[in-house]
């Protein structure tokens, strides 16, 4: 994308493959999991199990995954971020909004590069993660250290505690929910992370936690009408309970039959929220006789690009926004 505008936000999600596919799932998964942030293991051990284990099958595996969402104008996390861009950047006219991605493209690195042959006045780098964690918002800064050279960068770690974005997910549910529907559970499902990174100090589980409860809060919800968890453990190793596979089968055994699923640590809909909650985890209820249902990502709502532009100004007028 061209810059006309003395300043750019910088619009960063995780990233996706180019197709659902094997090969571009395979070279989408060798870069996002080859990260050391990803995946802490020395390389000289991983990268053999990596690519001689992990990718071969687990590349079929994810294509199949992504064919089930793929929308007809691509990824959704790709389609609804780059929806997202385009409304920030309609409340910023004296701004270039660019997308980016961490992993796969339009690639972070890519867009720092060009960047640095003409440098605007100010870079603002919004990270799509409401909370902060060294596993997602961290890699982007590692990018912005290594490419960002010379550009009068302003980073955004955390916007979890943004009245304005917490309004947004609190309506958003109420708009999915009517009167009826105050029986329904609650559910808060995050995205997970190995325990020992939470024990090295992360402060993502704390972050998703004060969500959770400010967003029940919002929702005039009881302490027994919600609870959350944590979703896509990947490998071995212990990571954040309750999981939400583990939580929807204990609700289930409790008697519970009508559940709404949300993801408030997603910004967008992508494949862990689309498949892994909306159609798996779904199926995973229906099997005990219940119903859920998934309410969507705030996407590329107006009141998302609201909160997020405000956040972005206010970041621009008072410096880096970080959390405490």
């Amino acid at each position: 994308m061209p810059v006309t505008a003395d300043s750019v936000l910088l619009v960063v999600n995780l990233g996706t493959p180019e197709a659902p596919a094997a090969p571009e799932v395979r070279r989408y998964l060798a870069e996002f999991l080859g990260d050391r942030r990803v995946v802490n293991l020395p390389a000289v051990l991983w990268k053999p199990i990596l690519h001689g284990f992990v990718l071969p099958f687990r590349g079929p595996k994810s294509a199949a995954l992504y064919q089930k969402v793929w929308l007809d104008e691509g990824s959704p996390l790709l389609v609804h971020t780059t929806a997202l861009a385009e409304r920030i950047a309609a409340r910023m006219p004296d701004w270039t909004v660019i997308p980016a991605m961490t992993y796969g493209r339009p690639a972070l690195r890519d867009i720092l590069r060009d960047l640095r042959e003409d440098p605007p006045q100010r870079v603002v780098v919004l990270p799509l993660y409401p909370q902060y964690s060294t596993t997602t918002t961290a890699p982007i800064f590692d990018q912005l250290d290594a490419h960002g050279a010379g550009l009068p960068l302003t980073r955004i770690d955390d916007y979890s505690d943004d009245e304005a974005w917490l309004s947004a997910v609190v309506e958003s549910i109420r708009r999915a929910r009517s009167q009826d529907d105050e029986h329904r559970h609650l559910l808060f499902s995050f995205h997970g992370l190995p325990q020992k990174v939470a024990d090295a100090g992360d402060p993502y589980p704390v972050r998703c936690e004060s969500s959770a409860r400010t967003i029940a809060a919002g929702l005039g919800l009881a302490d027994d009408q919600w609870s959350m968890s944590y979703q896509s453990k990947f490998g071995p190793a212990q990571w954040l309970l309750p999981a939400t596979t583990d939580e929807v089968d204990r609700l289930a055994a409790e008697g519970v039959t009508d559940i709404d699923v949300v993801c408030p640590g997603f910004a967008v809909d992508c494949l862990e929220t689309l498949e892994e909650i909306a159609i798996r985890l779904g199926e995973q209820y229906a099997e005990h006789g219940g119903r859920l249902r998934y309410i969507p990502c705030l996407n590329a709502s107006d009141a998302h690009a609201d909160a997020l532009t405000g956040v972005a100004l206010r970041v621009a007028a008072d410096g880096d926004l970080r959390p405490a």
